[in-house]
């Protein structure tokens, strides 16, 4: 054995970059949420850029380690316990066969990110060891982790091993408001300048229909010039804009095609961010050319490259 669930609330999911190329047969993306701590974390761990990882988006999980690893905690901040000693996330920690890791409190932020170097031996389904429980694809039986799996990993030995942790300048900060970038897109055409000047003067706030799938916004009633448009594939961070004029983002679980119009999409990487937003957060958004957007992205994987 090598790593032992012994207790997790609800939501914990074995997660990576996700599965691609794979929408024309109605398998979505899925992946992590917050690539950026899901990044770090590997590169905590000197782990290729595509290494599986654990996805805790509820507080009191608790881990039983089996083998020897080293471990890193990014994401949210949390209590986060090696055999009751509190320590740093954001920082790589060796732990021993018989060590207890515990995931307490979150207190900032809502989805926390527990990667094992090297990751953890599991199957790939169509590429990716992502968790997709609609689809019951990737990790254990395509479904949330539960008491008692095992989590299988390689174990490590090294007596020369230095801890990395995260320079604190550029740890993230996550507060009740955020701004979204958005690139416009080709359906805004059909929002005249009133309904896109109100989209982008407006205040939303997060609601409590926010999951891997989307997240619904409340606030002014945004209205098209059509009623529908022709199911079509859509975008991560793709804003749909339903009959009751109400925003919602598609995220990385989002359904593969859809038939409300499209005001634009959110920037990739600020989806990360909306995905560690708790209910009740406060949204506004900005536009960006697709130039500027194209720039700001390459800009993020450079610095974690």
């Amino acid at each position: 054995m090598s790593l032992e669930v012994l207790n997790t609330q609800i939501f914990t999911l074995l997660q990576d970059k996700g599965r691609f190329s794979y929408s024309n047969i109605g398998v979505t993306q899925s992946g992590v949420m917050d690539e950026y701590a899901y990044l770090i974390a590997n590169q905590l761990l000197d782990n290729p850029k595509d290494t599986n990882i654990l996805e805790i988006s509820f507080s009191n999980n608790s881990f039983q380690i089996h083998k020897n690893t080293i471990i890193a905690v990014t994401g949210a901040y949390c209590e986060f316990y090696i055999n009751n000693i509190a320590f740093n996330t954001w920082q790589s920690y060796v732990v021993k066969a018989g060590d207890l890791v515990t995931i307490a409190k979150i207190l900032s932020g809502t989805k926390v990110y527990l990667g094992v170097q090297n990751g953890f031996d599991i199957n790939k389904e169509f590429g990716s060891n992502a968790t997709t429980t609609k689809e019951r694809l990737g990790g254990l039986c395509g479904d949330k982790l539960k008491k008692g799996d095992i989590l299988e990993y390689a174990e490590f030995e090294n007596r020369n091993f230095v801890s990395k942790r995260l320079h604190t300048k550029y740890l993230p900060k996550y507060s009740d408001e955020l701004t979204l970038r958005v690139i416009l897109g080709y359906q805004e055409i059909s929002f005249n300048k009133k309904e896109k000047e109100k989209f982008f003067s407006s205040t939303y706030i997060v609601t409590n229909e926010f999951n891997r799938m989307g997240c619904k916004l409340k606030g002014k009633a945004i209205n098209s010039d059509i009623n529908g448009v022709i199911s079509e594939a859509i975008a991560y961070g793709a804003i749909q804009i339903p009959k009751n004029g109400q925003p919602i983002i598609l995220l990385k679980e989002r359904q593969t095609i859809g038939g409300y119009p499209k005001i634009g999409s959110v920037l990739s990487i600020d989806c990360f961010k909306l995905a560690q937003c708790k209910v009740n957060t406060k949204i506004k958004f900005i536009p960006i050319s697709i130039e500027e957007s194209q720039k700001k992205v390459k800009q993020f994987y450079a610095l974690l490259n």
